[in-house]
């Protein structure tokens, strides 16, 4: 008996509706593969050689603060250490500032992260979501538990190769740690326990307050007959930018 037009119309549209169903399937399984691949990769991948840089001195180090903390001038530079920018300032900039104002007793200068600042300009962008800026910041404080703030914080820049590409992967944050030679299982614990995540997220909520809306950006503090003052200032900047504030802070409290 042969089918009705009617039949082979419908079991057409059943065809190809399943049809459709199908090619849906296989979109969402590719888009969940590619999503896997670009979370668990950097998890797996080969870690490499590690960049070590050459030690730097800086004076008085204590946690993430260097210099004297009685010091006229308070300067808090707002960082994420995935931030290139971030990276060049303390390649080409940090070392004449301290040369210049920490060494001489004018200026305190502590590092503070921007927490997710940079893991989620990358989400917005439409990259992988990520911790890779606080996990970093996180594991500096509690390099810092072990005087080793600094070293780490040079560590994590020396190895920075680009934004959300698995350079500081929890494997590699452990290499790196391990590279400085610390006691891994202080560190590890420090880590595992998410000691710092709270500091890490209070450092980006005063660094919105301040009005900090790009990394690096640097907070000037100083007091002038009892008043408070401050000066943001924002950016990768050569050290004349700083001279110029930071001499205009001193002159303003006669020093």
């Amino acid at each position: 008996m042969s089918k009705s037009k009617r039949q082979e119309i419908r079991e057409k549209r059943i065809r190809q509706q399943r049809t459709q169903r199908i090619g849906v399937i296989a979109l969402v399984s590719v888009g969940v593969l590619f999503l896997a691949a670009a979370v668990i990769y950097p998890q797996v991948k080969p870690i490499g050689d590690i960049v070590v840089s050459d030690p730097v001195s800086r004076p008085k180090p204590q946690g993430n603060g260097i210099g004297d903390p009685n010091a006229p001038i308070l300067i808090e530079e707002f960082s994420d250490f995935q931030c290139p920018y971030c990276a060049r300032f303390s390649k080409e900039t940090e070392g004449q500032l301290i040369a210049a104002y920490v060494e001489t007793g004018k200026v305190y200068f502590r590092y503070r992260s921007m927490g997710n600042f940079l893991s989620d300009n990358i989400a917005r962008a439409g990259g992988p979501p990520g911790t890779e800026s606080e996990d970093a910041a996180e594991a500096a404080y509690c390099a810092g538990d072990q005087n080793k703030f600094w070293e780490y914080h040079d560590i994590l820049f020396a190895n920075q190769t680009g934004e959300g590409v698995g350079d500081f992967a929890p494997r590699k944050l452990t290499a790196y740690a391990e590279a400085l030679g610390l006691d891994m299982g202080a560190f590890q614990s420090c880590l595992d326990s998410g000691k710092y995540r709270d500091q890490v997220a209070q450092d980006g909520v005063d660094g919105a307050a301040a009005g900090v809306t790009g990394t690096p950006s640097f907070l000037l503090t100083w007091t002038v007959n009892g008043e408070v003052r401050t000066k943001l200032v924002v950016g990768a900047q050569p050290i004349a930018a700083f001279q110029s504030e930071i001499e205009a802070a001193l002159a303003e409290m006669g020093q």
